[in-house]
């Protein structure tokens, strides 16, 4: 049986990622009202097929999180034109080349697995981001929502508390962790760095591997760094990985007390299904 609710789901985001991928000058005529300023900067990483969902999850931050210090997107492939327009989006916005951003200091197996697979790349990223007292990473396809000011007040704190956002499932490359590592999963598409994290036990185990690393390596050294690190999880209800509503038309959790979600492949055409919240 033909499940007409989530075939419409996927054709209307289709459709309206189109619209904003043919009228994206129109971004730069719609103005950004939240001034309020942030104690943060803020990486990510992003591929040129990927253009539409960046602008719309930057404008998204500004929109109901804040402006930070800067916002540093580390192009992977990215046109001149491209680059040109995202500068124009606000003055505090960065545009550097995944190769000048993740220099020649990093061990030569991260390279290696950065030139053979994705999560390679984004790893090698957030290993080079400078962390001060306020650094955030976040994917391209995360989106932010009305409740951002929780967000916007966990920034600000004068802390040195990190936080990550809980996954929904476990999606691990098990040749990292010991079988007493593998409660509270995290999810690397969004993480609120307060301060240096220690990253030398899941670094010394990816170095010690046998075979290659694979796609989920990079997420479970997250996973083993921040839980040494003694970081906290945002909370489920607000800060969203589920995947519950991805053969349903409307996106579940599409409201204004969500902060943020993450629209992972599976959910990706709902990042456009909510049109009223992208800004």
């Amino acid at each position: 049986m033909v499940n007409i609710g989530y075939r419409s789901a996927r054709l209307k985001g289709k459709l309206a990622r189109h619209l904003y991928e043919q009228n994206i000058d129109q971004r730069l005529r719609v103005p950004i009202e939240n001034f309020t300023r942030l104690n943060c900067s803020v990486y990510c990483l992003s591929c040129a097929r990927d253009f539409p969902e960046q602008v719309a999850n930057i404008r998204s931050f500004f929109k109901y999180v804040g402006i930070p210090e800067k916002y540093v997107v580390v192009a992977d492939g990215y046109s001149l034109e491209q680059q040109k327009f995202l500068y124009q989006l606000h003055a505090c916005l960065k545009v550097v080349p995944l190769p000048d951003f993740i220099g020649q200091e990093l061990p030569q197996q991260v390279y290696d697995y950065a030139a053979s697979n994705g999560m390679g790349k984004k790893l090698a990223t957030i290993l080079s981001i400078p962390i001060g007292k306020g650094s955030i990473y976040t994917d391209s396809d995360v989106l932010f929502f009305p409740g951002g000011g929780e967000l916007t007040e966990l920034i600000n704190a004068n802390d040195t508390q990190s936080y990550y956002l809980p996954d929904a499932d476990p999606a691990f490359d098990l040749r990292i962790l010991q079988e007493t590592e593998r409660d509270n999963p995290v999810n690397g598409g969004f993480i609120l760095f307060k301060h240096q994290p220690d990253w030398s036990l899941a670094m010394e185990r990816f170095l010690n591997l046998q075979d290659p690393p694979n796609y989920f390596t990079e997420q479970t050294m997250m996973h083993l760094t921040l839980h040494r690190d003694n970081a906290k999880p945002l909370p489920k209800d607000k800060y969203i990985m589920w995947r519950d509503d991805e053969f349903i038309f409307r996106d579940r959790y599409a409201k204004d007390t969500t902060v943020l979600r993450h629209y992972v492949t599976p959910v990706r055409h709902k990042f456009w299904c909510n049109w009223q919240y992208l800004a």
